[in-house]
């Protein structure tokens, strides 16, 4: 497709469309819609919540305290939801959402089953053009991307993957109403979803067989209900809740333990892990010592400390010490949070597979063949993944000045300003994209911060009369070295993961792509509040028709020429 004039001589469709209706895109409708903005938001799905609407696994919950989860913009919301549990299981966060759209009133602002086949921006107009699923066109001045970071499923490619004659299908798209009872089933992966599968479905089904591609670090969830004495607690604590989380450097409740690991005795350092296992939450990787993350000797020893809890809570000896990681130490991969996994392992029908011993050779139509032999089965759930952070905007045919292609520029990994701006894509905002912090943090904290941030921006271009902006090739330079630097000091500059971009389903992702901001949510919003501080230095702002980039300055002084014309005539 190349640049075409989407918008008529009336002007856009609409001022601004939101690319997605999930936690994110519902506050973005909610921010714009509040200070008077023509906005619509476009779901693929029927319904919205996205990753909450898509996930309805066995076993889908928070790993992140439902109370901080929860959107902090409304005091009148804060007190009149109920939380049932300290980390909330998917089908009670969706309808948190839901309440919170029907609130506020964003339904009537949703249009569902949209699903945005490309998003061309037209030069001459300064407005984007895109198309939908059905062929459908709407035009806008300001697109801004609300996509989800885990929204792009990937199978794994293994021959014969088309020829099993059960039932198979990925995580995201699990069948509604799926009956398992009496059912051989074969799960296939075990990061952070297949964990919550396989420690729901051992002991359930007729049989399970774990096909484990790396293990993983795991720690335990330690959920509880909240009764109601707890929760008027928790409402009146919203205020140092927040405020917790907005010092933290994951945007959660726990801190980082700053003493230096190795003045700290051994018996002191034991007793702090022992605490931390027994308790609720991330606390057990990010209310750890600092140096965990950062000094290989520390990172080793408490590795260590994790690996004998594996193997206390694995019975078989040979089973324990095959999902125990060799490759990398804790926390260096994201963490998943489980609730009796391990145990999982215990149960007669359950058998894990190591297929770094035994690859698969092929899916057949009754199972699994590895080189160890075969698998017969009823049912394949795929628990592989996703082309995480890029793979929703890969999926999308962007196209900016002059129809360069997005996924061609960020072929070899993404390029920003901030993590929501890009060189040469005037009118785009990125919400929550790569090299922001909301991939890294307590998501809808970091997302509070990126569409408030964009609000305000807004603001801003209306109050020099203009209707353009870009940010600046060589800002989006400068941003993308930062958060190369930033990897640098972290220990999961080395890890084979999605927070590396390492994904070996996908051609070309075999190697480390830098994708998330590191430094930080606290430091991440010191680097927009000065960036908007110093007049929101590395971005241009004009209007169609006018010099092409003109400063800030000049555009507001365009602009009061025009107030000046008006009040004249």
């Amino acid at each position: 497709m190349s640049n075409v004039a989407g918008a008529s001589d009336r002007g856009p469709d609409h001022e601004f469309i939101v690319i997605g209706a999930g936690l994110c895109g519902l506050y973005a409708l909610h921010r714009l819609l509040e200070t008077g903005r023509d906005v619509i938001a476009l779901e693929a799905h029927p319904g919205l919540g996205g990753t909450w609407y898509k996930n309805r696994y066995p076993g889908c919950r928070f790993d992140s305290e439902s109370y901080t989860y929860g959107y902090s913009f409304s005091a009148d919301l804060l007190q009149e939801w109920d939380w049932s549990e300290h980390f909330a299981a998917q089908p009670e966060t969706l309808r948190y959402l839901n309440h919170v759209a029907d609130r506020f009133h964003l339904r009537r602002h949703i249009r569902f089953d949209s699903v945005v086949r490309s998003a061309v921006f037209d030069d001459h107009t300064s407005t984007w053009t895109l198309e939908l699923g059905d062929g459908q066109r709407l035009t806008c001045r300001f697109l801004l991307t609300a996509l989800g970071l885990l929204s792009a499923p990937m199978k794994p490619r293994i021959p014969g993957i088309q020829s099993f004659r059960g039932v198979s299908f990925h995580t995201y798209d699990w069948p509604e109403g799926l009956d398992l009872t009496g059912k051989r089933v074969g799960v296939i992966g075990t990061g952070s979803t297949g964990v919550q599968i396989i420690a729901e479905l051992a002991g359930r089904v007729a049989g399970l067989d774990v096909f484990q591609l790396k293990p993983n670090w795991c720690a335990p969830l330690n959920n509880s209900p909240i009764g109601a004495e707890e929760m008027a607690h928790i409402k009146a604590s919203y205020d140092e809740i927040f405020a917790r989380c907005a010092e933290t450097p994951g945007g959660f409740i726990h801190g980082p333990d700053r003493r230096p690991f190795h003045e700290v005795s051994r018996e002191e350092r034991l007793a702090l892990w022992e605490r931390l296992y027994a308790s609720p939450g991330f606390g057990i990787w990010l209310g750890n010592f600092r140096d965990i993350l950062l000094d290989e000797d520390a990172n080793r020893e408490f590795s260590d400390f994790v690996a004998g809890k594996i193997r206390e809570r694995v019975h078989d000896p040979v089973t324990a010490e095959k999902l125990i990681p060799r490759d990398h130490g804790f926390g260096v991969h994201r963490v998943p949070l489980e609730t009796g996994y391990y145990e999982a392992y215990n149960h007669e029908s359950v058998r894990l597979v190591d297929l770094e011993e035994t690859p698969i050779v092929e899916i057949n139509e009754t199972g699994v063949a590895t080189s160890a032999g075969q698998f017969d089965l009823d049912v394949i759930v795929y628990a592989t993944g996703f082309d995480a952070i890029t793979g929703s905007y890969d999926r999308i045919d962007f196209r900016g000045r002059d129809g360069v292609k997005l996924r061609e520029r960020w072929a070899d990994g993404p390029t920003t300003y901030l993590g929501a701006l890009i060189a040469g894509f005037p009118n785009l905002v990125m919400l929550g994209g790569p090299h922001s912090a909301s991939v890294a943090t307590n998501f809808p904290r970091a997302i509070e911060t990126s569409v408030d941030w964009a609000a305000h921006l807004f603001a801003h271009v209306t109050d020099l009369g203009c209707n353009r902006l870009e940010c600046e090739p060589g800002a989006e330079k400068e941003w993308t070295q930062h958060i190369q630097d930033l990897y640098q000091r972290q220990l999961l500059r080395k890890a084979k993961s999605w927070f590396t971009g390492y994904n070996p389903n996908i051609p070309g992702h075999d190697r480390t792509r830098y994708l998330i901001y590191t430094g930080g949510a606290p430091r991440y919003r010191r680097e927009l509040d000065e960036v908007a501080g110093d007049g929101y230095r590395g971005l241009v702002f004009s209007s169609p028709g006018e010099v092409p980039h003109l400063t800030s300055t000049a555009c507001q002084r365009e602009g009061e020429q025009r107030m000046r014309g008006v009040e004249h005539d």
